[in-house]
């Protein structure tokens, strides 16, 4: 997946959530900072923050091919890092199965559940969304009640879970595809704009 690409799916679950707003305010150090405080973390690499000399090494030997200007994009045991070439900041982690069982896409959906607990918003059982401010991560009562008064929720970064199947429903007994995306929107445009 290309970064262009990645930034098209951020901004489109901001969309169908629409509780949201992008927090776009601060320069891209700033905006770094703000997200590297949140620790969100999957197997050691943290959204906004530097990688340290092991995972450089690691981005060395396993290039991936599809990073946008300014980026590169490298693998590490199934997992898709995409970095800041300036600054060696992570902008975006990912993983991407093909297909599984249900059973597989229930166990990732539980390994999320315990890295980030309860999300912010689920949908048709099949999408699973956490959402951070600058505080912190927006509970399902935060969104809620946002929604019900019809105010914008600042984001500055989310995880978004996807699956084909269904994963509460025991009847489906099928396969298909599940992905997570970790990423800050307000980051990738304000770097996307530094760039150009």
């Amino acid at each position: 997946m290309k970064i262009k690409g990645i930034v098209l799916l951020s901004v489109s679950i901001v969309l169908f959530f629409g509780a949201f707003t992008l927090l776009t305010a601060g320069t891209v150090p700033e905006v770094f900072k703000q997200v590297e405080t949140l620790n969100i973390e999957r197997n050691g690499y943290v959204l906004g923050a530097a990688l340290t000399q092991a995972q450089k090494k690691t981005a060395e030997a396993n290039p991936a091919d599809g990073a946008g200007p300014g980026t590169y994009k490298f693998t590490d045991n199934g997992l898709t890092v995409v970095t800041d070439s300036a600054t060696d900041r992570v902008l975006i982690i990912f993983e991407h199965f093909e297909d599984v069982s249900r059973e597989k896409a229930r166990d990732l959906t539980g390994n999320l559940f315990l890295a980030f607990d309860d999300p912010t918003v689920s949908a048709h059982d099949k999408v699973v969304y956490w959402a951070w401010g600058k505080d912190g991560k927006y509970s399902s009562a935060v969104y809620d009640k946002a929604k019900e008064d019809k105010k914008k929720l600042e984001i500055i970064a989310t995880v978004k879970l996807s699956s084909e199947m269904k994963l509460m429903d025991k009847a489906d007994q099928g396969k298909g595809t599940v992905y997570y995306v970790i990423s800050s929107t307000p980051l990738l445009k304000l770097v996307q704009d530094a760039g150009t």
